[in-house]
């Protein structure tokens, strides 16, 4: 298997950083991590920190390639959830850290992914997308029973309520996990926060990169400096990673 990755997490116009992004390699099999913290400053930032160092530490201590890959990533989002309810266990629930999640893993010309709240996985190829998670939010919700279209979703004034995420509250939240998605040559795994596709379409994620075209680290840097103007002057911060498998 070769593949080509790279991460970005940017500021956007917030006064800290409370994304995480991460891509680690072992024997073959590739981890794409993106976090975005709640709960305001620090204690978002530290949920992010805590769910993604968990969820790397479960990935690195294992051998590759992974034995049950949907075993893992539920496994891991869980760990995650637990960490980070740990460290807020003291605060008043309202306060306690939070964060949503999108993970993606890439062995043997397959990917399996997971996400929860509105943290995405994207599988893109030849510039289109052949699949996308589904948001665990309320105008998902609403989308989903034809009450919005598509494009409200943008200015709609609960698009920022997320239904379930990892922290909070000690049960288990609602996790999505893929079945097995085979890969063809070329095709790029996206894992990002809101901030990069809270104002952009689909199809101009989509395009991003395409191999051939520039390499992932410049791409990724170009499109998040793309959400990051299409958000101004109120952009959030913008994290994603993302790969490009080719056989």
């Amino acid at each position: 298997m070769q593949f080509e990755f790279a991460d970005v997490s940017l500021m956007g116009d917030r006064e800290d950083n409370q994304d995480r992004a991460a891509v680690v390699v072992g024997d073959g099999t590739v981890l794409l991590i993106a976090m975005d913290g709640m709960g305001g400053h620090a204690h978002g930032a530290r949920a992010a920190e805590t769910g993604c160092r968990i969820m790397l530490e479960i990935f690195n201590s294992l051998p590759k390639p992974l034995f049950d890959p949907l075993g893992f990533l539920h496994l891991a989002l869980g760990r995650a959830h637990a960490a980070i309810v740990t460290i807020g266990v003291k605060l008043p629930m309202d306060l306690r850290p939070r964060a949503t999640c999108a993970v993606c893993l890439v062995q043997r010309g397959e990917a399996y992914w997971a996400h929860v709240g509105d943290s995405r996985v994207y599988h893109l190829r030849g510039g289109s997308v052949v699949a996308r998670t589904r948001d665990h939010s309320h105008v998902e919700q609403l989308l989903r029973e034809g009450t919005i279209r598509e494009d409200e979703i943008p200015g709609h004034p609960m698009r920022n309520y997320v239904e379930c995420c990892l922290g909070g509250e000690p049960a288990l939240p609602e996790m999505s996990i893929s079945m097995r998605q085979p890969l063809t040559d070329g095709d790029v795994l996206l894992v990002c926060t809101d901030g990069v596709w809270a104002n952009l379409k689909d199809s101009e994620i989509a395009g991003f990169w395409r191999p051939g075209n520039g390499n992932c680290s410049e791409s990724i840097k170009a499109l998040a400096d793309r959400a990051v103007i299409a958000s101004a002057p109120h952009s959030d911060n913008v994290s994603a990673a993302g790969l490009c498998w080719r056989h």
